[in-house]
């Protein structure tokens, strides 16, 4: 086994011990073999409920605008009854105008309000309907992240298990290296011990 090889080796073994102390991992001493870890599959998350929502506000009362759309003092008694009849003959129109405009712009209050409410109520239930598929999607991810995870641990259990096969024929190698290297010494030192005929 050349240097290099030699450092890679040791460099593999090192990082294989710093990997099996980091995680725990049984068999933590050299040589021992890690347990088959098969890919288990995902358990679904646990659901959480929603909270209650919160009640809605209020809507405002119109009642007080829509009783008093008409905008008429109450009627006076003698001579301010007198007087009120000749002012109405003369600002009939105009009286008659403000209160068209006034009914005009109750009724535009109270469309107002429903529009209001209804369009609070459509917004919630888009909102509610994206939100539904937002989290789903985000529990479809969560469901492959964890299948992910599985396939990623025994995978990694299973390169630790080849770089143990590497090393382990790594050394069975340099030893026997070592063996044939010690029989040529050997038997060189024989030759030597005989010599050559003089």
């Amino acid at each position: 086994m050349t240097d290099e090889q030699g450092d890679v080796a040791e460099e593999l073994r090192r990082v294989r011990e710093e990997v099996r102390r980091r995680a725990r991992l049984p068999g933590g001493e050299p040589g021992s073999a890690l347990p088959d870890l098969e890919v288990r599959p995902p358990q679904a998350l646990p659901r959480e409920e929603p909270p209650a929502p919160d009640p809605p506000p209020c809507p405002p009362d119109a009642t007080a605008v829509n009783e008093a759309w008409r905008a008429e003092a109450p009627p006076a008694g003698g001579v301010g009854r007198v007087l009120r009849r000749l002012l109405d003959r003369l600002l009939a129109p105009r009286f008659e105008a403000q209160q068209a405009f006034n009914a005009r712009q109750v009724q535009l209050d109270n469309a107002m309000l429903r529009y209001i409410e209804q369009r609070f109520a459509a917004t919630h239930r888009h909102y509610d309907r994206i939100l539904g598929l937002h989290g789903r999607h985000l529990g479809e991810a969560d469901e492959r992240h964890l299948i992910l995870q599985e396939e990623l641990v025994a995978h990694v259990h299973d390169l630790v298990k080849r770089i143990d096969l590497v090393l382990a024929v790594a050394e069975r190698g340099h030893l026997s290296l070592e063996a044939a290297v010690e029989e040529v010494r050997s038997a060189l030192r024989e030759l030597e011990k005989r010599g050559p005929p003089r």
